[in-house]
Parts: structure tokens; C-alpha cells; sequence
């Protein structure tokens, strides 16, 4: 009968912990929130907006306002999003976009870092690790340079999408102009789906 009370006294216990727990964390998202710039009708259109494109399933597994950067640019708002995905962690980009006043998209303003996931499901599955970017890039050539190569998993304005970009520096050398520094080298642009190498172009730094 003690074990059977005591028992229950434990996992009452746990339960009040769990939900002090949850209920903090949910009362932070809400104090985030409310000190935010952007009202809750605008937040809401500017989410249906992004679900449009990335399947609400998808959204609401990875993508989470970023009140601090969102803000009131007077007379519209720039919206900003967190795209973080905890197994890929490689996946850790913004997303960002502005709306009028009414929460209607900018769509002549930049629309930055949204994946078309609904276009295109494969688009969004991201098997491309650093690590096999970089042996992609060693496979097709890439100069190794004077120094380890820059990677990045960034969103490429210039194809709409995200890309792995791998840079190569050749030469490089300390000027005492403002700039800092005069640079050149190579760069691959890779397909995070599929490998696919995307672009091998030259760069330069004057």
C-alpha cells in the first residue's frame, strides 16, 4: 500500500514538473510575441504565406518566427523566420520577406530563403551532408588552394534555392587600402539533393 502511495506521489510530482516546464516555455514564446513589432493578424498571413509554399507540416516542424528581426520598417514589415532542421544541422538559415501593411507579400522586395517544398518535395531533402560536399567538389576538380576551402549551405538568389557553395582561394594578399585585402580564386555551387554540381565559376576580390 506505501509503494502504491508512493507511487502515485512520484508521478504526480513528475506530472506538476512537466507541465511548469511546458507551460514556461510556452509562456516565453508568448512573451517573444507579444514585445514583437509585428501584430498577430500580419504574423499570421506572413505564415500562411510560407506554408504555401513549404506544406504547413513541414513549417511547423522547422520554421519559427524570429520576432527580434522581424520589425515595423514604416509603412510595411519585414518578416524573419529561423529555417533550423535538428537532424541536418548543417540546415541552420533565416528566411525573409516583406509584407504591407495589410500583410500582403512585397513580391517586387526580396523574398529570401523560403524552400518550395509543395513545388517540389525532393527540393527539401537535404542529403547532401558538408562532408560530401566537399568530396564532390574533389571529384570534379576544385583547386585546393592556399587555404582550407570556405563551405557553406546558403540560399543562392540566382537559382532560388539552397546550394552547398565551396570556395577555393588562390591567391591572396594584405593591401593598406580600406578593403584589406586583394583575393582570387574558384568557386563550385552543388545541388544538396543530389549532388549535382550546379556551377564552377571564377571570384576575385579587388
Amino acid at each position: 500500500m506505501k509503494m502504491r502511495l508512493l507511487f502515485i506521489l512520484t508521478s504526480s510530482l513528475l506530472l506538476i514538473a512537466l507541465t511548469f516546464i511546458l507551460y514556461s516555455c510556452t509562456c516565453s514564446r508568448c512573451d517573444e510575441q507579444e514585445n514583437s513589432e509585428i501584430p498577430l493578424e500580419i504574423l499570421r498571413k506572413a505564415d500562411s504565406f510560407v506554408i504555401s509554399k513549404t506544406g504547413e507540416e513541414f513549417f511547423r516542424k522547422y520554421i519559427t518566427p524570429n520576432y527580434s528581426k522581424s520589425k515595423f520598417l514604416n509603412p510595411n514589415y519585414l518578416i524573419v523566420y529561423n529555417f533550423y532542421m535538428p537532424e541536418k544541422s548543417f540546415v541552420n538559415n533565416q528566411i525573409r520577406f516583406s509584407v504591407d501593411s495589410t500583410g500582403n507579400v512585397l513580391t517586387d522586395s526580396e523574398i529570401f530563403g523560403i524552400p518550395e517544398c509543395n513545388l517540389n518535395p525532393f527540393s527539401c531533402d537535404f542529403i547532401i551532408d558538408e562532408i560530401t560536399a566537399r568530396q564532390i567538389a574533389t571529384e570534379y576538380g576544385l583547386e585546393k588552394g592556399i587555404k582550407d576551402w570556405d563551405a557553406g549551405f546558403i540560399w543562392d538568389a540566382k537559382y532560388n534555392r539552397y546550394v552547398w557553395h565551396i570556395i577555393s582561394t588562390l591567391e591572396e594578399t594584405r593591401t593598406e587600402t580600406s578593403e584589406g585585402k586583394k583575393a582570387r580564386g574558384k568557386e563550385i555551387i552543388i545541388d544538396p539533393t543530389s549532388g549535382e554540381v550546379i556551377a564552377r565559376n571564377d571570384w576575385r576580390i579587388f
